[in-house]
């Protein structure tokens, strides 16, 4: 059978990637720039997503690609390295994809590359919900590297006839990621503004990027993806009001979140369903 390829594969996101194609019979070849524990059945590939000869390797047998190896944000290595490595990982693993003759590329985009989670200073929304339309605001590193991937999907598309679904997650956790997230948004409602305190649990970010590999369209698309409702104990339309005063925006009953996730659905067939229980306020 014809396997997947998953860079990125020892990151968090990328191990239940991993895990999920295993458990539906897909055979999986994880690349990864560092030692992981791999689970039982999956080929392991060490070396840099960066490097032609590398990437060449772990397509050997492939049909589709999971691309997740990137830096996942601009606050830990200097802004340079983060572009470079970032958008040079993607080329590098799309050009060489398409020249293996392989058609079906998921790739991870961000919510971030609205570029409010990142900037030096407070931004607001152009108008809400969050849809592939919105206009950009990019202030970092980071979020320009996302934006440049997403052309470089365009491009691999154009050139190869690759249908690429660049899938933009919001802030992914495990349990004890988003344990502490949903306590800070209890505490501190406004340190989730910048990312309209939307999440996506890891399983389902797994779950969304094997999707991105069959979706109901051929081409080129973008798409956001989010648990259906927010990180914080408040309604959403109040949160908004406090912190986003002012934007274009519908209401948003209860606790919803204020992204579309329309195209995930109809597209992918996609909605998340490890939904994290939020302590009352």
């Amino acid at each position: 059978m014809p396997r997947t390829l998953v860079t990125g594969a020892g990151g968090m996101i990328g191990r239940a990637t991993v895990d999920h194609l295993l458990a539906r019979g897909v055979p999986v070849t994880g690349l990864s720039n560092v030692p992981f524990a791999a689970p039982v059945g999956a080929r392991v590939v060490i070396g840099d997503a960066r490097d032609p000869a590398v990437v060449a390797g772990a397509l050997d047998d492939v049909d589709a690609v999971i691309h997740l190896a990137a830096i996942p944000s601009p606050l830990a290595d200097p802004p340079e390295v983060v572009f470079a490595l970032n958008t040079q990982a993607t080329f590098t693993v799309l050009d060489q994809a398409g020249r293996a003759g392989v058609r079906r590329v998921a790739l991870a985009s961000s919510y971030a590359i609205c570029g409010l989670p990142f900037a030096p200073h407070r931004l607001s929304m152009p108008y809400l919900p969050v849809d592939p339309a919105l206009p950009l605001q990019i202030h970092d590193a980071y979020a320009l590297s996302k934006r440049v991937d997403e052309e470089t999907a365009a491009m691999a598309h154009r050139r190869y006839g690759m249908t690429v679904v660049a899938m933009r997650l919001p802030f992914v956790g495990d349990t004890g990621r988003l344990t502490a997230a949903a306590e800070r948004f209890r505490t501190e409602p406004e340190a989730g503004a910048n990312d309209v305190w939307s999440y996506l649990d890891a399983r389902d970010a797994g779950r969304a990027m094997v999707a991105a590999l069959s979706p109901a369209e051929p081409g080129r698309h973008v798409v956001y993806v989010a648990a259906p409702e927010t990180l914080a104990p408040y309604p959403t339309d109040d949160l908004l009001a406090r912190f986003h005063p002012g934007t274009p925006r519908p209401s948003f009953p209860g606790r919803m979140a204020p992204i579309d996730l329309t195209l995930a659905r109809d597209l992918l067939a996609f909605t998340a369903t490890h939904i994290f229980e939020v302590r009352s306020a």
